[in-house]
């Protein structure tokens, strides 16, 4: 039945992507970057996205690995089309498939032991030969047949070439003598994870097989399957994988690799959609664009052929973009979910109210999420506050003074900045003193802090009664 509704899906006569991830640990940034070129494609051609998760490999694969892959697939805001499929739970179709293959005679069954292939190789080595393993039951007739378990393997062709035109790498070919006849099928049933991949991409209607370039050795024998069994073969685009600062292939070595470690990082989910949509793509000069922009611009052949190179100051620069350009209720649904991603409490009620308010001041210079909420400190604060050491110091005997004088010229001002500037220079003025001589008292008792927005923009963000209080405070 799974496998029915898998294949009306190819007779749409639409675009078909697909993210296919193992769930043996975290969602790497190339594998993230990966499903966006996918979901990019598909999404500026009116097409299909979907998602598919390789858990055959039982003893690694994990729910806690696949519902963080399916977690961070929808941060970064990359929705699929239809429920996910499990590649462990379509076996009985992959063997399908393998016996199909073996009836019409392009497959065939090998008896050979493992013990067997690792001598025959093991005496191919001291030989100086070749290691690739020639079966010698490819031609073998029922009355050879012995009595015991057997393999399914491909009948590859064994001479000529197989090629492919690769979307990315252009045409790519291989010399037929120098591939194997691959396992289908395992000898205890079980299908290998190169025949399953051909037949879920096929059984799911894939148009496109967007993925990295460490999978272009496979593309041989997957393109072989696809022949055998008749099938349309799909386009191949296999991207360089991302590089750290110093060219080598990225790892832990080089930071954070894992998806949700940036998304605890602080950055926005607009801003990583579009730096990794530049790693490797390109649209002429455009280095900060919306996802309408990407998804009508994206295509294949603005994939390079080098590896990209992770810059996290090009990402910072990215994400401060973002953030300035996003609206207030798209950066406070950032905000929720950094606060959910780093353990912090949600903010709720008036402090919401004024974080709201406070975006505009808060959102100017910041590079991350957590940056903005540092920005806006002073307005999710709550009374009384404790000023920082640092600040303390402002609030001598002679400042609360001055600001228990101020008190009474704030509360009579319209609380516009004229006004309160107006107000606050008056009570400067009569000491003989300049604004600047005010203002860190001010900023420790409304913030706390010693660096802070302006301490009249502030005020216009508490608003006329949380600033005054606020200064009440500090001065008694």
């Amino acid at each position: 039945m799974v496998a029915e509704r898998l294949t009306r899906m190819s007779d749409t006569g639409r675009v078909v992507t697909r993210f296919a991830p193992s769930p043996t640990g975290y969602l790497h940034i190339g594998g993230a970057r990966t499903a966006l070129f996918n979901w990019l494609y598909a999404r500026g051609r009116g097409g299909r996205f979907l998602l598919r998760i390789e858990d055959t490999d039982r003893a690694r694969s994990t729910p806690e690995a696949t519902a963080a892959i399916l977690t961070g697939l929808a941060w970064l805001g990359l929705d699929w089309d239809e429920k996910p499929v499990s590649q462990f739970a379509r076996a009985p179709r992959h063997a399908e498939v393998a016996r199909t293959m073996l009836e019409r005679g392009a497959a065939y069954r090998c008896f050979a032991t493992q013990g067997e292939i690792e001598a025959q190789r093991a005496a191919a080595r001291a030989e100086g030969r070749s290691t690739l393993f020639r079966s010698p039951w490819r031609d073998a007739g029922p009355a050879d047949w012995p009595d015991r378990p057997f393999a399914i393997r491909l009948k590859a062709p064994r001479e000529g070439e197989t090629a492919i035109a690769d979307a990315v790498q252009g045409t790519v070919r291989w010399q037929n003598d120098q591939l194997d006849d691959m396992v289908l099928l395992r000898s205890d049933g079980t299908p290998t994870y190169m025949h399953a991949v051909v037949v879920d991409d096929h059984d799911m209607g894939v148009t496109h097989i967007i993925r990295g370039d460490d999978h272009l050795t496979n593309a041989a024998r997957q393109a072989q399957v696809y022949i055998a069994m008749g099938w349309a073969v799909p386009v191949f685009a296999h991207i360089p994988l991302i590089h750290g600062p110093d060219g080598q292939k990225l790892s832990k070595r080089h930071g954070a690799v894992g998806l949700e470690e940036y998304r605890r990082m602080g950055y926005p989910a607009a801003g990583m959609r579009n730096y990794l949509a530049r790693l490797g793509w390109s649209h002429g000069d455009a280095e900060v664009f919306t996802d309408a922009e990407a998804q009508a611009w994206f295509d294949l052949a603005g994939i390079g052929r080098a590896p990209a190179r992770l810059d996290l100051r090009k990402l910072e620069h990215v994400c401060g973009r973002h953030i300035a350009m996003a609206g207030d209720d798209a950066l406070m649904a950032e905000l929720d979910g950094f606060l959910q991603a780093t353990g912090q409490p949600p903010v709720r009620g008036p402090r919401r109210d004024l974080l709201s308010r406070a975006l505009p001041l808060a959102r100017l210079r910041a590079r991350t999420l957590g940056q903005v909420l540092e920005a806006a400190a002073f307005a999710l604060a709550e009374r009384p506050i404790r000023p920082e050491p640092a600040a303390a110091a402002a609030l001598d005997d002679v400042s609360r003074g001055i600001l228990t004088e101020l008190t009474p010229h704030l509360r009579n001002a319209s609380w516009t900045r004229e006004a309160l500037e107006a107000a606050v220079g008056a009570v400067a003025g009569a000491r003989g003193l300049g604004l600047g001589k005010l203002a860190p008292a001010l900023r420790a008792a409304l913030a706390g802090r010693t660096t802070s927005p302006s301490v009249f923009d502030m005020m216009l963000v508490l608003g006329q009664a949380e600033s005054l209080a606020r200064i009440a405070d500090a001065a008694a």
